[in-house]
């Protein structure tokens, strides 16, 4: 089993580690959070940074839980609906960028 990634990790460094950003999934993906980590960079639509981490980890975005693509949007692929544990979300993939998961192979 691998390693979570510690909190201070970079995007290279959790991309070179076999980790990659929730918004990258496709419809039929398969995979476990590794971490919620907002980025400062991203354009939220005006939604504070903090808030939007807290927002995600009361969905259900937390280290651990289990998840999978069920649908894309037609136009951009955009929102994703996600099946989280028994739970199904509807996310934008702008904020789904901020969630870093490990994808299951196929």
């Amino acid at each position: 089993m691998h390693e979570m990634p510690a909190e201070v990790a970079d995007a290279a460094t959790m991309e070179a580690n076999g980790f990659s950003r929730l918004s990258q999934a496709q419809a039929g993906d398969r995979g476990v959070i590794a971490e919620v980590r907002a980025d400062h960079a991203n354009d939220h639509g005006g939604v504070d940074v903090h808030e939007l981490e807290r927002r995600l980890l009361e969905f259900g975005f937390v280290e651990g839980a289990r998840f999978e693509i069920l649908h894309q949007g037609l136009f951009g692929a955009d929102p994703i609906a996600v099946k989280l544990d028994d739970m199904r979300v509807a996310l934008r993939r702008r904020d789904a960028a901020d969630v870093w998961v490990r994808l299951e192979t196929q």
